[in-house]
């Protein structure tokens, strides 16, 4: 039996288990997945005590990715890139880090909902390690702009530099964002997590706009999605991301790609 697990705070409404669970039993795979609550001040110990028992690798969540980057010995490019690791690869050599965010993103939105990125003006929330992790990938699809904003505009203009290279991004603090419209609005602060939302004006949604918050709440609508259907957005949570980024965690660690939807679905009946 082989050992993975999930590290955050919080923790409690993680899905991440019962995911892959279902990949394991859907792919017969001899492994078991648990989540566990860590705080920053004891995350390399803890990954330490994860790995000396024999566990082969991990997920992470917020507010973690970016200490799993610094921890990790070696890097996939897309983590490299993102500066930020939600997936730890453990072997005899070193440890890997890699960051499977973006793809799980990209492919919810393009291939589950049939949203196509291309020329889209897209807002971006927050300038933490959720959102390094998509921005690449995102911008790959060829939006035709990306503003990242976030409370501590200097965070967000910082993040936007790192990115440059790749296409130029739009900087700014929440209040900036009065009479600008966009077709496609993704949360990636953690707002959500404490049941808030982010200081945004009214009147953000084009015609047809979709809102599309990282998180996802099992109950009920989060904060955001509720949010977001009060002002003209259509919206959805991050549960398909959570499916599609698990999948390719799931990949690097067992070399086998399970389906998603049905294990989507099966997660979408528990909520």
């Amino acid at each position: 039996m082989d050992y993975y697990a999930v590290f955050g705070a919080p923790i409690a409404h993680s899905l991440s288990p019962a995911c892959h669970q279902a990949f394991a039993q859907q792919t017969q795979q001899n492994m078991a997945y648990h989540a566990q609550l860590v705080q920053p001040n004891e995350f390399i110990e803890k990954v330490q005590a994860f790995q000396q028992q024999g566990g082969k690798g991990l997920n992470i969540t917020v507010p973690l990715k970016t200490a799993a980057y610094h921890f990790a010995q070696a890097h996939s490019g897309r983590a490299q890139r993102a500066k930020a690791v939600n997936t730890l690869i453990f072997n005899e050599k070193d440890c890997m880090g890699d960051n499977t965010d973006g793809v799980g993103l990209v492919r919810d939105l393009s291939q589950n909902l049939r949203y196509a990125l291309r020329d889209k003006h897209i807002l971006l929330l927050g300038a933490g390690g959720a959102v390094r992790g998509v921005l690449a990938p995102l911008l790959a699809e060829k939006p035709a702009r990306i503003t990242l904003a976030n409370r501590t505009p200097s965070k967000a203009v910082d993040l936007a530099q790192d990115f440059s290279d790749l296409a130029p991004i739009h900087a700014c603090g929440f209040a900036d964002l009065a009479g600008q419209g966009f077709d496609l609005m993704i949360n990636g602060t953690a707002t959500s997590l404490s049941g808030d939302v982010p200081p945004l004006p009214d009147n953000l949604a084009r015609a047809d706009a979709l809102a599309y918050d990282m998180a996802y709440n099992r109950q009920h609508d989060t904060a955001f999605v509720a949010w977001a259907k009060q002002h003209r957005f259509q919206a959805v949570d991050g549960l398909g991301m959570l499916v599609e980024q698990a999948a390719e965690s799931f990949f690097l660690w067992r070399g086998v790609r399970p389906q998603t939807q049905p294990v989507l679905r099966q997660l979408r009946g528990q909520a």
